[in-house]
């Protein structure tokens, strides 16, 4: 569809133009789906499926990725999470690791459980869409 790497010239000029008006209106969804995404519109994100698993106070300790899994200390995690989740940029840094990283020392409580599900979902999405444009 449009160029992976727009220039700021092609930017302010508008020299980038879709193909087709069914090209503009499918990238503009997936703009309209990002946004929703984005925002954590509950009807968008719709189920997070990363279930919190394992025993403990739900402290996070030393935040890692294995194996489809997001650890939080040694003995609970966020299962069957993609790796791209774990991995995704935006901007600068990573939201998945910053996220936890901000709360070490910290035990996670249910809304926190919850909050952190939609953003592994929320960033899956983005990748996916993202594939798209």
């Amino acid at each position: 569809m449009f160029p992976s790497k727009i220039t700021p010239e092609q930017f302010f000029t508008g020299s980038i133009q879709p193909a087709s008006p069914t090209e503009f209106w499918s990238t503009a969804d997936l703009g309209g789906q990002l946004r929703r995404l984005h925002l954590l519109e509950r009807a968008a994100v719709g189920a997070a499926p990363y279930p919190f698993k394992g025993d403990g106070p739900g402290v996070v300790e030393q935040p890692r990725c294995a194996d489809g899994c997001i650890w939080i200390n040694a003995t609970q995690y966020f299962d069957a999470v993609p790796a791209v989740a774990w991995e995704f940029f935006i901007g600068g840094y990573q939201p998945a690791q910053k996220w936890l990283k901000d709360r070490k020392g910290r035990a996670l409580s249910f809304d926190d459980i919850k909050h952190y599900q939609r953003i592994l979902k929320v960033l899956a999405e983005t990748d996916r869409i993202m594939g798209q444009l």
